[in-house]
């Protein structure tokens, strides 16, 4: 029981800036491996997965700036619409903000439940402004959704696990 408790209250490391922009830098070129087919209508956003991770446990330092540039870098890499995933992730970063004490209210297992709007939202932007640019409208955009919100648990818990205490530096975990 009082290593249960222990594990509750275990402190989490300051996240440096070094360690949030490598996170972030790590995510684009994951969002920029080669996907096709079927798999490409699967494919999560990693990029939007860290960055409503950092707004989430990170309000104050990471926002909507920070997510725009993110959604510059990711509109070129991807040869988008100038400012279509700008504005996604700009939403996202906006919904991550103002919605991050609700999020880390709930346990692990029941937080997908709750970004799964937000990424809906972001991916229903997405889609908006593709729809109107390009005029083809496509359900596949919100597969990618679905993927996302299903991996916001491991990513949450490979960040948290990167942040955490050790107590002594032999030990693994």
């Amino acid at each position: 029981m009082s290593e249960q408790l222990t594990k509750d209250n275990e402190f989490l490391l300051p996240a440096s800036n070094t360690f949030v922009y490598s996170t972030m830098l790590a995510a684009l070129m994951l969002n920029w491996l080669p996907w096709e087919g079927f798999w490409l209508a699967l494919r999560p956003d990693f990029a939007a997965l860290v960055l409503l991770y950092w707004c989430t446990y990170k309000p104050y330092r990471i926002g909507i700036g920070i997510a725009w540039v993110v959604g510059i870098l990711a509109d070129v890499a991807d040869s988008s619409v100038f400012g279509q995933h700008a504005l996604a992730y700009s939403i996202l970063a906006f919904g991550g903000i103002m919605l991050h004490r609700r999020i880390q209210m709930f346990e692990p297992l029941e937080q997908p439940m709750q970004v799964f709007p937000l990424f809906l939202l972001s991916y229903g932007a997405f889609a908006l402004v593709h729809w109107l640019m390009r005029g083809v409208f496509s359900w596949e955009f919100f597969l990618g959704c679905l993927s996302s919100a299903l991996l916001w648990l491991p990513m949450s818990m490979l960040l948290q696990s990167m942040r955490r205490v050790r107590r002594n530096p032999n030990e693994l975990s």
